[in-house]
């Protein structure tokens, strides 16, 4: 066995909303302890006047853990960047990315490429709040400006403020025109941007994320001299991709789990969960990718998905879910009884 690498970046899930809450984060615990772990963006708004504990509460085995913000005040960020660490995080990142109709009201996210010397503020005042990382993740342009130049002198300008890490999604953000879901396919990806960037900044931590789908995309591109790799919606829809991700990318033991162990985990979780107030299938609906590209994987999917079931526990509903994917066509002959 390999040294671990010890990068904290060297391979990370993305930040997505409506999915990568904490119940999603355990179950992707479940499959490796190296990979760090983003939460869904929090506005400071949310923290500053909202309810803290639902936004920031997590599960200790979430670790290496970051939390995601949206805002654009340096004051409000240096105040959430002291939660984040009051709250254990690991690591508090800046979205300059997000391209959505309510960040740009916000004038946050995407817009904030548009600011580099206002982005270049609030990252000195988060770096001067905190002694955790202050990390950025953006893309390398805005609508139609598809020059490298752009992309380079944003990393300057906030790498000057004390930014060591940042997090590229290779494809610019149109703001006008595509929706959130088209900005992550429509945009092409331009790799040699990011490529260009370590090339240019040797010494920041440049980690890349757009269109990752292989594990074999991931040793390519930290072959090529990259520092990270950040994988998004495939690591959600496909996540027994990340089971060798522990041995394959850190050289660290392997999670030596089969996916009957990892559902019987988050079966017992979802009860724990259960018990608290929380209704299990806002837990099980992050594991439905689990048995994706095995036999029977669309009838479990269809069983954990049942609303007439929510009204049973969660190793009935499981043990349903097993009949289902092992014996598919008895399964259906019940249910149409």
């Amino acid at each position: 066995m390999r040294a671990v690498n010890p990068n904290p970046w060297r391979l990370s899930v993305a930040p997505m909303m409506d999915w990568t809450d904490r119940h999603c984060r355990y179950f992707h615990r479940l499959l490796t302890h190296r990979t760090r772990l983003y939460t869904e963006m929090v506005t400071t708004g949310a923290l500053l006047h909202g309810d803290v504990p639902r936004h920031l509460d997590y599960n200790d085995e979430e670790h290496p853990l970051a939390l995601q913000l949206g805002g654009s005040e340096p004051a409000d960020l240096s105040q959430c960047a002291k939660l984040a660490q009051q709250w254990g995080y690991d690591e508090v990142n800046l979205n300059c990315g997000c391209p959505s109709d309510r960040v740009q009201r916000g004038a946050f996210g995407a817009c904030l490429m548009a600011e580099p010397a206002l982005v270049a503020d609030g990252v000195k005042a988060m770096r001067d709040a905190v002694t955790i990382p202050v990390t950025v993740k953006h893309r390398i342009g805005i609508d139609r400006i598809e020059n490298y130049e752009f992309v380079r002198d944003f990393v300057g300008t906030v790498a000057a403020a004390g930014c060591e890490v940042f997090i590229v999604h290779a494809r610019n953000a149109w703001l006008q025109g595509l929706s959130p879901k088209e900005n992550r396919e429509v945009p092409p990806l331009r790799y040699e941007f990011v490529q260009r960037l370590k090339h240019d900044f040797p010494s920041l931590t440049i980690a890349i994320n757009g269109g990752i789908t292989t594990g074999a995309q991931i040793e390519a591109l930290l072959a090529e001299g990259l520092d990270g790799v950040m994988v998004g919606r495939e690591a959600y829809h496909h996540p027994w991709l990340m089971a060798d991700w522990d041995a394959r990318f850190f050289g660290a033991e392997p999670v030596d789990r089969t996916r009957e162990q990892v559902e019987a985990a988050m079966v017992d979780y979802m009860e724990r969960q259960q018990r608290e107030g929380e209704p299990w299938s806002r837990v099980a609906r992050h594991m439905l990718g689990l048995w994706n590209g095995q036999p029977g994987a669309r009838r479990w999917r269809q069983v954990w998905s049942d609303h007439k079931l929510k009204g049973l526990p969660p190793a009935a509903v499981a043990g349903l879910a097993t009949q289902a994917r092992r014996h598919p066509l008895t399964a259906a002959a019940d249910a149409a009884a």
